[in-house]
């Protein structure tokens, strides 16, 4: 569903930018690509308002306060990973490599990997020849309805982690996203199912909630408010050692989860990376290089 969401709005956005350079190039061209490069222009704003409300609301938080230099380099850097995960990857590409469930146990453990709010199995295809290269049986889902509640996300989750099971022989390995990671911990107290999974890697989770989440009309959106209900009955059911399963990283330049320090949990691994934006943590060489080697170490 996300993808034929975002597939139409790309094809709007490009078919009205046609439309109006078609319209308007004949009397000014100047004024026609002003006009243009405005749905540009206004992503950028949006942006960068992200980036600045981060930056102000982690003053008070416990991570190192990131230097306007790493914000701005940040910023960069989610615009156009931005741009590749939803107008390219998500929308036209999520099909197009499947997962991986060799018919031979490699011997290796396997990989769940789920994304995050507004997302799809897009996210992760740069993933995908990482860890087949390295023998990894690997299932990415697609969480839906895209705007329902994290708890009707267990199933889903619960069908991709048997999966895997059955055809590596071992418990598998989770890798997840943003929201993603909150899934995973809703499918454990649903699916009590703590034994079954070998670890939970999260990157730029909002453990604690988001101070963004106020925003969202979304039901999936409003659960991730800060220190909100969803989030603190959650950590409530949860029995103690469960977060001992858990690899958390966080940046001191997510633009989408802050104050900082809540994708960190309460007893998990949690693991700060300086000047890394939301999306971009995903992708960033050093995160990556970890969570296979965390893989691996299984």
């Amino acid at each position: 569903m996300i993808a034929r969401w975002q597939r139409s709005f790309v094809l709007f956005i490009l078919l009205s930018v046609a439309a109006w350079l078609a319209w308007q190039w004949p009397q000014s061209p100047a004024q026609a690509v002003w006009g243009a490069l405005l749905p540009l222009a206004i992503y950028l704003l949006v942006m960068a308002l992200q980036f600045v409300l981060m930056h102000l609301t982690n003053r008070t938080d416990a991570a190192p306060r990131a230097r306007v230099s790493q914000v701005l380099a940040a910023w960069g850097a989610e615009v156009l990973m931005g741009l590749t995960v939803f107008c390219w990857r998500q929308p036209f590409r999520h099909r197009s490599l499947p997962d991986w469930l060799p018919a031979q146990p490699t011997g290796q453990r396997g990989v769940v990997l789920v994304h995050g709010f507004m997302c799809n199995r897009g996210l992760w295809l740069p993933w995908f020849a990482h860890l087949q290269g390295a023998g990894h049986a690997h299932v990415a889902v697609n969480l839906e309805p895209v705007m329902g509640s994290i708890d009707e996300y267990a199933d889903i989750i619960e069908d991709a982690v048997l999966r895997v099971t059955a055809a590596t022989g071992q418990a598998p390995v989770l890798l997840c996203h943003s929201m993603g990671g909150l899934a995973v911990r809703a499918w454990l107290r649903a699916h009590q199912a703590d034994g079954r999974v070998h670890r939970v890697l999260t990157l730029g989770t909002p453990h604690g909630g988001t101070w963004l989440g106020r925003f969202s009309r979304a039901v999936n959106g409003r659960q991730m408010s800060l220190a909100g209900d969803w989030v603190v009955e959650l950590q409530r059911a949860e029995p103690a050692g469960r977060a001992a399963l858990f690899t958390c990283w966080y940046s001191n330049c997510d633009n989408i989860v802050f104050p900082a320090t809540t994708a960190a949990l309460a007893g998990a691994d949690n693991r700060l990376v300086q000047g890394v934006a939301h999306v971009e943590m995903a992708f960033d060489p050093r995160v990556v290089r970890a969570c296979l080697e965390e893989i691996r170490r299984g």
